[in-house]
């Protein structure tokens, strides 16, 4: 079987854990700190936080930068369910919105266009003309490791009066030019789950160069108490802090961080692989476009192909479409290579249908991703002859299942 991922794990990882293991102190420390320097050095930012996820970073995240009922977020349709559901843990209310199918990822003029006609200004609020909720402003994602277009939704924030938070889960060492995600003026959230180009299980972590937002965050993580469990045991550890905020359990533990560490040490490798193995890819299924969408990337823009993720030409009623994408997927499967939907469009799930009443057909961009993406598989220590055969499979498969429409 050619998995769709695989962690890229050695005995230093091990080590590092039991290292931690031995030491008796398991939960965040010393380990944890390390990690957090590490990845805010590499993505050029003043503060990380870690937590135990990208959702719940991304859930910190907002509430530091005062998001809350009575509120509507522009997200984009075509990503994982998470980025939504953070935005209604707070409270607020997720404005779904379309995307641009060459990069997946939220489309200004789409933006642009539905503030234009849905809002009107109050006071230098963006005041929903329906609803009467005001507008915070948009969670942009960086989907599949490609950064979304900072320098057109910083321009509608400005224009607007708008706050911008990244969901850069997938996007670790992903940039526009020299600047990393966290980089451009928000504050930016990444996943380290195993699908992630370096992982520690689960985890997550908030970036930013705000320190008012950095301190929220981390008061936030600790039960809303701004004095963690190691510096009570290096000091007088015998009395509960204070909690002066609302707070979680949303720490990551210090053996997360060992692991963390130790992937931080091969992440350059680990991207440089990836960005060779997108190369391969593409070198392969070149003469098939007609078919076969591989990714786009925008001159100067570095992807930092968490997913390799391609778009299917199989027929333009979407649900032949999408029914024939599946059948390839079972079929290669079969054949023992691993892959899977790109993501899911949130407008379509049951959930937010009914709660919010978004119909299938009404984000055309995000439904025909939703029915016609395929990710590939991606790892460091895949083959050159393992990703021929998963080309020339999909490719056979892909061309097998076109023919039935002619």
């Amino acid at each position: 079987m050619i998995p769709i991922t695989k962690p890229y794990i050695s005995d230093q990882e091990s080590q590092a854990v039991k290292e931690v293991l031995e030491s008796g102190w398991l939960v965040q420390g010393e380990r944890v700190k390390e990690f957090e320097r590490a990845v805010a050095s590499h993505e050029g930012v003043k503060f990380a936080c870690a937590t135990t996820s990208c959702t719940t970073a991304l859930q910190l995240a907002m509430l530091a930068e005062e998001m809350r009922t009575g509120m509507e977020v522009i997200i984009p349709s075509f990503t994982f369910v998470a980025t939504a559901n953070a935005v209604v843990s707070t409270g607020a209310t997720p404005v779904i919105l379309d995307i641009d199918n060459n990069t997946y990822n939220l489309s200004a003029d789409g933006v642009e266009e539905y503030i234009e006609e849905h809002y009107q200004e109050q006071a230098e609020l963006l005041v929903n003309k329906t609803t009467g909720n005001s507008l915070w402003g948009m969670v942009v994602v960086h989907q599949f490791g490609l950064c979304a277009d900072m320098e057109r939704f910083h321009a509608i924030a400005r224009r607007y009066h708008l706050k911008v938070i990244e969901d850069a889960a997938c996007a670790l060492g992903s940039k526009i030019g020299n600047r990393h995600i966290g980089g451009f003026g928000n504050t930016a959230c990444v996943s380290f789950h195993p699908r992630k180009s370096i992982t520690t299980g689960e985890g997550g972590m908030v970036l930013t160069n705000d320190a008012e937002i950095y301190e929220r965050v981390v008061a936030m993580r600790n039960h809303g108490s701004q004095v963690n469990s190691d510096m009570r045991h290096k000091g007088n550890g015998t009395l509960l802090p204070s909690y002066p905020m609302h707070g979680y359990n949303f720490r990551m533990t210090d053996i997360q961080g060992a692991i963390g560490c130790e992937q931080m040490k091969k992440l350059d490798d680990i991207l440089g692989r990836r960005e060779e193995i997108a190369a391969i890819y593409g070198q392969l299924l070149a003469g098939q476009e007609d078919l076969i969408h591989t990714p786009y990337v925008p001159e100067g823009y570095f992807h930092s192909y968490q997913s390799y993720v391609c778009r299917l030409e199989l027929g333009k009623d979407r649900e032949e479409a999408c029914e024939k994408r599946n059948r390839i997927m079972d079929q290669l499967q079969q054949s023992g290579i691993q892959t899977r939907q790109g993501t899911h469009a949130v407008h379509k799930l049951d959930y937010y249908k009914k709660r919010f009443g978004y119909q299938a057909e009404s984000l055309k961009n995000a439904n025909q991703c939703d029915s016609t993406t395929i990710a590939l598989p991606v790892y460091v220590t895949i083959t050159r002859e393992e990703q021929e055969y998963v080309t020339d499979r999909l490719i056979h498969l892909a061309r097998k299942q076109a023919d039935k429409r002619r």
